[in-house]
């Protein structure tokens, strides 16, 4: 007999012999529950096996950043199970997982952790507090009198295990309230995990989402708009259907999709399709002519983000003026596993899968596409071979497209996007240009600032935009500029935005606003610092003198890396320290110029974000991010001509290089301030410190990205 992984997780939630502690939410329950309960039950996040298994369930996606394990241990510290029985798995999407701060199911933002840190914790002590019931329950005696250790709960020399007692303990209420441990009792939080996924991942059996088969599914590749801007007028499928082993042509979203019985067929079928589409409007757009329509923009006053004292009195009374612009290009986010989702259509009833960051949103879209429930609409979540923002796409684009062809071709399909696809497909990190103004006074620092920010929002006409536009202001877009503690003491401070809009698609991506904000404001300080004739990092300590969380991440970083040290001939370093997330990241990047290139030999980074669940966890996402923000600094570039994406594959669009990879070291600085993330912050500083160490050995500023020497 065939049992669905739903059907089988509802058989065994009343089963005396499985899984006794189900995740599982009846119907009924879910059709009631609009918004997650103040106490979430447990049985929705937690259940435990007769063979003693701990299975965490996880109401976010696991796309490398290490949730996995992070939120299993809020849940394995309080319910004082065996961390070596612990497992964690995705949830399906119900109201019941949706994010405490977000209302909506999603991942991102850097929120996880910080989201879900009471949440999880008190699942597990409510499952805790039942088991000891139940144990209590059997022995008469007080719960009081019980202990807890390792998945086993004791009364004097009598002892009963966790999966002994599920059954008995899922019979029981949930407790109203729960003491949570106090940070002194802690044993696992705080301290370094292996990660929980590593096996599946190192042999192989980890499921991607474009790993998923089953009988019947078929692959679609789908040919899209050469050009943003472009519709199809008309499509010819006849060479393509003489492709062996393609079985239909059908249309897509703004498409034609090729179906076939492998991946290779359906590409082969695509790349013999004739289709012929209209011109963009305008001849389409053009990178190089948008950045200087933005520069131009630049150059008068957008809507005010901050206006704070006479800005203009202050620059015309300031001993001395900087002007300077910089500027930076529309990125792909090319995760390694490309763009797809397989879809399987029943009656009014659809399941699909796929490696989304908004799974509730996808749900909505797919309900909305087949003219049905949205309870109807199952959704698998495999794991996510990187997304850094492309799978949380607010107008689910990948989704929908492959559930309207798995629709219109009457199978079960899996839509598969080629590297070329991802690269050329759109929702990009947007294009941005700053114009920088700041009145010097007689110590070299800043009096007046006026600091002007042109680019286009990722939020426009998505349903988060009553939520980050304020007052016609893209927070997104200004954050770590408007809220900079540098500006905070400056007498006259101006922070300006224009959003342009432009047919190019485009979305949040690894660190969001911080990604282009971090850059100007670090190289800005840093060319002050210089302009000044101080050490860059004793003129950001004599700024930052009110911030003792930046100034100590500062002298960590600076003191780890050897600040004023001698470095070898050809050498120097930067600095730049930047709040993000709810985290201070401080980075030391030491370079020199090889063959005429920039090369990055060691990052010392220090990091207090709060409380680190997982320190391993901490240092590798701090080294990921690291990597990825390198890559984009001397690399990452779409130009985009008539239109049309010009890169396409690695080879043109080039990510960071095993050989480029620099020394990282980490410093997690002991902290009890709130919480912070982790997954984005490390990715927005080290394009400056990489900067400022160039200039610091070549004299050379360097205002735009990717890098370029002279």
């Amino acid at each position: 007999m065939t049992v669905s992984r739903r059907g089988f997780l509802q058989v065994a939630a009343g089963s005396a012999a499985g899984l006794v502690l189900s995740f599982y939410v009846p119907a009924g329950a879910r059709a009631a529950m609009a918004a997650p309960p103040p106490s979430s039950p447990p049985n929705a996040f937690v259940r435990i096996g007769t063979d003693e298994s701990v299975t965490v369930m996880l109401a976010h996606s696991e796309m490398g950043q290490g949730i996995w394990t992070g939120l299993a241990m809020l849940i394995a510290e309080e319910l004082e199970c065996d961390w070596s029985k612990v497992r964690s798995e995705h949830a399906p999407v119900a109201p019941v997982y949706a994010h405490p701060v977000t209302q909506i199911q999603m991942t991102g933002g850097s929120m996880t952790t910080l989201g879900e840190f009471e949440r999880y914790r008190t699942v597990g002590a409510m499952a805790r507090d039942m088991l000891v019931r139940a144990a209590a329950a059997r022995w008469k005696v007080s719960p009081a009198a019980c202990k807890t250790a390792k998945g086993v709960v004791t009364q004097g020399k009598d002892q009963l295990t966790y999966g002994q007692l599920a059954a008995d303990a899922m019979k029981l209420a949930p407790a109203a309230t729960v003491k949570l441990k106090e940070p002194r009792d802690w044993k696992l939080i705080g301290t370094p995990v292996r990660r929980l996924d590593t096996p599946e991942k190192i042999t192989g059996k980890a499921q991607f989402g474009i790993d998923v088969s089953f009988p019947g599914l078929r692959t679609a590749v789908v040919l899209r708009p050469p050009a943003f801007g472009s519709k199809l007028v008309k499509f010819d499928a006849t060479a393509a259907l003489k492709v062996p082993g393609v079985e239909q042509v059908v249309p897509a979203a703004n498409g034609v999709a090729v179906i076939a019985a492998h991946f290779w067929a359906a590409k082969l079928g695509r790349d013999a399709l004739h289709a012929e589409w209209t011109q963009p409007d305008g001849g389409g757009v053009d990178s190089a002519k948008l950045l200087a329509e933005y520069r131009a923009k630049a150059k008068t006053r957008g809507a005010i983000a901050t206006d704070v004292g006479d800005v203009d009195a202050a620059l015309a009374a300031a001993k001395s003026r900087l002007e300077m612009e910089y500027d930076v290009p529309f990125l792909a986010h090319a995760p390694m596993e490309p763009l797809n989702c397989a879809v399987k259509i029943d009656g009014d009833r659809c399941e699909i899968w796929t490696g989304t960051q908004l799974p509730a949103i996808d749900q909505q879209v797919a309900a909305k596409i087949l003219g049905t429930a949205a309870d109807k609409i199952a959704i698998h979540t495999p794991f996510l071979g990187g997304a850094f923002g492309r799978r949380g796409s607010a107008t689910s684009d990948f989704v929908s497209e492959a559930v309207i062809v798995a629709k219109a071709a009457g199978v079960p399909v899996k839509v598969v996007w080629t590297r070329e696809d991802d690269v050329r497909g759109g929702y990009y990190r947007p294009a941005y240009v700053h114009r920088v103004q700041v009145g010097v006074g007689a110590r070299g620092t800043p009096v007046a600032w006026d600091h002007v920010i042109v680019g286009q929002s990722v939020v426009a006409g998505t349903l988060f935009e009553p939520f980050v536009v304020r007052n016609g202001i893209d927070t997104t877009s200004v954050e770590g500029v408007a809220e900079s503690p540098y500006l905070e003491e400056i007498p006259g401070r101006r922070v300006s935005l224009h959003s342009p809009t432009t047919p190019i698609p485009v979305l949040s991506w690894r660190s969001v606003g911080h990604t282009h904000t971090a850059f100007v404001m670090e190289s800005v300080i840093d060319e002050l610092a210089h302009a000044a004739g101080q050490d860059p990092l004793a003129y950001r300590l004599a700024l930052l003198k009110g911030k003792p969380r930046h100034a100590k991440a500062l002298k960590v970083a600076a003191e780890r890396a050897g600040w004023g040290t001698a470095l070898a001939e050809g050498h120097a370093r930067g600095v730049a320290v930047h709040e993000s997330f709810g985290s201070i990241i401080a980075e030391v990047a030491e370079v020199s110029i090889e063959r005429g290139r920039i090369r990055v030999h060691a990052v010392t980074c220090s990091v207090d974000c709060g409380m680190a669940v997982n320190p391993l966890a901490v240092e590798a996402q701090i080294q990921g991010s690291i990597a990825f923000g390198l890559g984009a600094a001397l690399h990452g570039k779409l130009t985009i001509t008539g239109g049309i994406v010009q890169e396409s594959n690695f080879h043109d669009y080039q990510v960071l290089r095993m050989f480029e990879m620099p020394r990282i070291a980490v410093h997690i600085i002991p902290s009890d301030a709130r919480m912070g993330g982790i997954g984005e912050p490390a990715t927005a500083v080290i394009a400056p410190a990489v900067a400022n160490a160039v200039f610091a050995l070549t004299k050379q500023r360097l205002r735009s990205l990717p890098f370029r020497l002279a």
